[in-house]
């Protein structure tokens, strides 16, 4: 499993070869895992003095490796908030595989063609963290790839990778994997906990943060499925490897799920800041039917959408796209034609998160389906041009006021949608109840 050992910039991301979706047939097997350096980490970590959970967390932080669930928050800084090790506290790792926004399915790869990545990086994640129990948490409708990974972790447990005593160790860790409830907030790191615990899933208020008070009371740390898989591979290869690919402030490898109207849509994996022109243009084949590009949301469907006019020189990092208006998320690009009506796009939008809302945050249970009446109503042609100010105006009051982000993630495709493309609104709007002289104050 090798990636190009110079620095890998936007231009020469040709020359990358693949360590997290290696070319190698079959690699979800344990045995051909095994036979490219599979589980080589975990046992210098557990049988050698190369490692110890201090000095895996700073070669993770050396790495620069950022959480691939969206947030992009440090992972070796989210491993050392952990409290000192107490032997009467018990605590755990949660696996986060819940990807339900749409435009984001990249983490269904991993775990269909490297299981054994995601359950290595797991493992090594529970001995820095001095956890003893893990758990795997799958989106419910991965009905297939969950009894996928059950399988190869039976075999992991059989080979002596997990459960007591791992390579005649003093470490023990055990993994269960857990199907999910069925719910877009489950992916949020608090919703996902209570939903272990046999709860509805609310999100907590924080603080307490989950390594403070997590499962059960216990401290806890969470990562994306993408995030881990990449521990093994810093361990085998360095933290100083790691961090030359790609973007400077947001190294590694990235899995780009792309989705629209492209002509080969797909996961591919390819270095941080490549360029989104690159992406959609080589990678993707180009727009299909040999249209024009009229969007694209970089980072699945709650980031900003950018328009064309707005991608030039982008690359996919966070600074990047945070200059350009918009956020890495978790690397789903939604590329949209010239002939995308942006009113009904955005009306499946608000549907989805006014269906998804919890329902605890007054500002989100109410305000996601008033972004849905209005935007359906604009898109009938019933609304008028006081309706778009009344759609902005909703997302202020919605945006920070909420215990977890869902009621952003509902506001910022509606402001963004409405500012960039408000021409589109303003058209479907009927003149007739827009007074002369036009917007009342």
């Amino acid at each position: 499993m090798e990636a190009n050992s110079s620095k890998t910039k936007a231009g020469d991301w040709r020359n990358y070869r693949r360590v997290l979706l290696p070319p190698i047939k079959d690699l979800h097997r344990l045995e051909v895992y095994e036979q490219h350096d599979g589980y080589k980490a975990l046992r210098e970590a557990l049988t050698t003095d190369k490692w110890t959970p201090q000095t895996i967390i700073e070669e993770v932080k050396e790495s620069g490796l950022r959480g691939r669930g969206g947030a992009g928050f440090p992972t070796g800084l989210k491993w050392s908030f952990m409290p000192p090790v107490d032997p009467n506290v018990p605590r755990f790792l949660c696996c986060n595989g819940d990807e339900s926004e749409p435009g984001t399915f990249k983490d269904r790869q991993l775990m269909e063609y490297n299981p054994h990545l995601v359950f290595e990086g797991m493992l090594l994640a529970c001995y820095a963290i001095s956890a003893r129990a893990a758990y795997l948490y799958v989106r419910g409708e991965y009905a297939d790839w969950i009894s996928h990974m059950e399988r190869e972790l039976e075999k992991a447990y059989a080979k002596g990778y997990v459960g007591k005593n791992i390579m005649g160790s003093d470490f023990s860790c055990d993994i269960v994997i857990h199907k999910g409830a069925g719910a877009y907030i489950c992916g949020e790191e608090s919703s996902l906990m209570e939903s272990l615990e046999g709860k509805r899933a609310y999100p907590r208020i924080k603080p307490p943060f989950p390594a403070q008070r997590g499962i059960w009371g216990y401290p806890t740390t969470i990562n994306n499925v993408e995030t881990l898989a990449c521990v093994p591979l810093i361990l085998n290869r360095g933290g100083a490897w790691y961090a030359k690919i790609g973007a400077e402030k947001h190294p590694g490898p990235v899995l780009y799920g792309i989705s629209g109207h492209v002509n080969r849509p797909g996961v591919y994996e390819y270095p941080t800041g490549m360029l989104i022109t690159d992406l959609i243009q080589e990678v993707a084949g180009g727009i299909r039917g040999g249209k024009k590009l009229k969007a694209v949301i970089p980072g699945g469907s709650s980031t900003p959408p950018l328009r064309a006019d707005m991608i030039d020189g982008v690359t996919m990092d966070a600074e990047s796209l945070r200059e350009a208006g918009s956020m890495m998320g978790t690397a789903g690009l939604l590329v949209l034609d010239e002939d995308t009506d942006m009113v009904s796009w955005l009306r499946r939008v608000t549907h989805f998160y006014a269906h998804e809302s919890c329902g605890q945050c007054t500002p989100c249970r109410e305000g996601t389906g008033w972004l849905e009446n209005i935007v359906t109503r604009i898109d009938e042609g019933e609304g008028n041009l006081r309706d778009l100010d009344l759609l902005l105006d909703l997302c202020t009051q919605m945006e920070g006021r909420t215990i977890c982000a869902l009621a952003d993630a509902a506001a910022w495709p509606v402001r963004y949608t409405v500012n960039r493309f408000r021409e589109e609104f303003e058209a479907k709007c009927r003149p007739s109840l827009v007074p002369a002289g036009g917007v009342p104050a």
